[in-house]
């Protein structure tokens, strides 16, 4: 009987391998310590390699080692330290919620932060730097448990995507207004909240060191139980793990760590997205990287050199002198934003294109009636923003004014007011019927100018031409706004357009360019005149203050031009809003329709944007609410969602010049309170 020999077994060539996976953490670990040194070099006194090495070993002149060891180390230090608790943080994250997208920056931990260090600031309390780390770990746990609630675990992308940016939308509105009423007390945090690794000195780092290594222990000994979580809550319990306590203390941990990465450094954007993110394709080939025991360590050395290199990147591309004001968090989230929108058109959309609202037949009188009491609301919103304010007026006042024999001081309130009144209802009109459009369009109900990054973009076209340009005119402005807008748009909805403007690539396509913009936005404002930043950011904040009758003319044409053309098109509207075969059936040119209505929209928004400033929410309240009262046929919808609109920021516009006279607050962030608790209700409501 012969016998064989067994050959030895052999791995097949794509077997993953622990080997592999240590050596890619070494080469990883390499490449952080070469950025690191790289970043020492870097700053506005020439230093070499030769220098920091003799800085490090105190054989280097005094003026050179002060540089080195008391500025430039600390900022090598500082973002190495932030890349590792946030890389970590978002592996963590991602990996208890069974989603790609959890970050802390999708899940506002970072607005939360934000926000409750402002409300701390304008108290006027200087909080020791532990004290406010604290502040900001329960601002961030619990904007991330609205989000996990509201989102729930594992549900989809796109709903945690969209809970996350309207509670963040929310948040940093109310943070801006803080920072508009109380600029004394809060001066410095709008450049904080962008994210600088910058430091004078280690007493921040040591601060903050414990609480990252009690966040990198702790998920490390959680890690079997993250494992088992993934097999599936059933089998996770039948191998003896709490559930739900797992998922509290990961979340909790993960806010420890952002929390101390946001105290030392600020919010810098999008790393704990980017660094899982670029784990995950490794860990396909590494064996060693499948457990979140070293998937975790790895994703922090990966955020490392996310940020690190972000930093170095800045420095070799603008000249030192500039790249000084400028945060690392701004590079970090232009990087985040197209690693975003890449993903979104690479991600597996699994959500269908959006159902057309129930069909409902709202009686002609109906109609009539909200239509009245909406025409009558608007009369009643635009008396009370003409007599209402700093100083009250009466009807005689105005009566004398348009007949010209009302005094120098009664006109001179007038002369201001009137004109403010009048763009803050276009504005509220033309962002309402831009919101109808889009909505029907994509045939998604959470399509709205603002989330989809046409605002963003329409912002920043205008605020590039407002801090470098100063004295441009009104129609410059519009024609700038309306090319931001116009850039984005094709961004946005050439890439969702692939598969019939699915809901997970369109939001998330949005939401990557609303972000760039935001990024961009922020990066010409700190590096603006700060009379010109204080502008950019009044006009941000949606503010109508200094609006004139010129002003509102591109706004009105349009205005007047897109509701002539959208009564006119009600039928193809109509058509267009039910699905993709009717409307072929019916000979429509479908694309072309499209692509006029989407236009339109931009065209309304930009216009809205370049008159008011930037106006959150209108564009998704205003049609839902409109369909719920007279139906879905446009011909009804059109004019109450227009009204609506004109009302809600008209009323929006007089609480805030009134709510806290003589201070003000820009009606952006009035419809921001507003808005965000509806859409977060939205989100609610229609969660599986």
């Amino acid at each position: 009987m012969a016998v064989t020999a067994t050959p030895p077994a052999t791995r097949p060539k794509n077997t993953p391998s622990r080997t592999g996976a240590t050596a890619a953490a070494a080469a990883l670990a390499l490449l952080v310590l070469v950025l690191a040194v790289v970043d020492l070099t870097q700053g506005t006194a020439a230093a070499g390699a030769s220098e920091v090495w003799k800085a490090l070993t105190g054989r280097a002149e005094q003026g050179d080692a002060s540089v080195i060891v008391a500025s430039r180390l600390p900022r090598a230090a500082a973002g190495l330290l932030v890349g590792i608790a946030l890389g970590m943080a978002g592996a963590a994250l991602q990996a208890i919620s069974r989603n790609p997208l959890a970050s802390p920056d999708t899940l506002a931990v970072n607005a939360g932060s934000y926000f409750s260090l402002g409300l701390v600031s304008v108290t006027g309390l200087t909080l020791p730097l532990v004290a406010s780390s604290g502040v900001a770990f329960l601002g961030g746990l619990a904007a991330a448990a609205v989000v996990l609630g509201l989102s729930g675990l594992g549900a989809g992308t796109v709903r945690l995507v969209l809970a996350g940016s309207a509670l963040t939308l929310g948040l940093n509105a109310f943070t801006e207004a803080l920072l508009l009423l109380f600029p004394r007390e809060t001066e410095g945090l709008y450049q904080w909240n962008q994210g600088n690794i910058a430091q004078n000195g280690f007493d921040g780092i040591l601060q903050m060191l414990p609480f990252a290594v009690i966040g990198l222990l702790g998920l490390l000994l959680l890690a079997r139980r993250v494992d088992a979580l993934a097999l599936g809550e059933d089998a996770a319990r039948g191998l003896g793990v709490p559930v739900r306590s797992t998922r509290v203390l990961t979340v909790v941990l993960t806010a420890m760590l952002s929390a101390a990465a946001v105290t030392l450094a600020g919010p810098v954007g999008f790393v704990g997205l980017c660094a899982p993110a670029l784990v995950r394709p490794l860990a396909k080939r590494l064996r060693g990287l499948t457990r979140n025991r070293a998937a975790i360590p790895f994703a922090g050395l990966v955020g490392a050199a996310l940020v690190l290199g972000s930093d170095v990147l800045l420095r070799a591309l603008i000249s030192a002198d500039t790249a000084v004001a400028v945060p690392t968090g701004v590079v970090t989230s232009l990087v985040g934003a197209v690693f975003l929108i890449v993903m979104a058109t690479r991600v597996r959309d699994t959500a269908e294109t959006a159902q057309a609202d129930r069909l409902r037949i709202r009686s002609r009188a109906r109609f009539l009636t909200v239509t009245a009491v909406l025409v009558a609301a608007l009369a009643g919103t635009v008396i009370a923003g003409i007599l209402l304010g700093d100083s009250v007026l009466l009807l005689g006042d105005v009566a004398n004014w348009l007949n010209g024999q009302a005094g120098r001081a009664v006109g001179f309130v007038l002369d201001t007011r009137v004109p403010r009144v009048l763009a803050a209802v276009l504005a509220g009109a033309a962002l309402a019927l831009a919101g109808t459009l889009v909505q029907a369009v994509t045939r998604n109900p959470l399509a709205e100018p603002g989330i989809l990054g046409v605002s963003g973009g329409s912002a920043l076209g205008a605020v590039l031409l407002v801090t470098t340009v100063p004295l441009a005119g009104t129609w410059s402005v519009a024609g700038a706004a309306f090319a931001g807008a116009a850039v984005s748009s094709v961004i946005v909805f050439g890439l969702a357009a692939r598969g019939g403007f699915r809901q997970n690539r369109l939001v998330l396509v949005g939401f990557g360019v609303a972000t760039a913009s935001a990024a961009l936005i922020s990066l010409l404002i700190i590096l603006t005149d700060p009379f010109n930043a204080t502008k950019a950011l009044t006009w941000l904040s949606g503010s109508t203050y200094g609006r004139t009758f010129l002003d509102s003319l591109p706004l009105g044409l349009v205005l007047t031009l897109g509701l002539a053309l959208a009564v006119a098109r009600r039928t193809e509207l109509d058509l267009v809003s039910l699905d993709e075969d009717t409307p072929r059936l019916l000979g429509l040119g479908l694309g072309r329709e499209r692509l006029g209505f989407l236009a339109l929209g931009v065209l309304l928004a930009a216009t809205a944007v370049a008159a008011a400033g930037t106006i959150g929410f209108v564009g998704l309240v205003a049609p839902h609410a409109a369909r719920a009262l007279v139906g879905r046929r446009h011909t009804r919808v059109i004019p109450v969602a227009v009204l609506l609109g004109a009302v809600l920021v008209g009323v929006a516009d007089v609480v805030g010049r009134t709510v806290i006279a003589p201070a003000q607050l820009g009606a952006g962030l009035m419809t921001a309170v507003i808005g965000t608790p509806y859409f977060l209700y939205l989100l609610l409501r229609t969660r599986r």
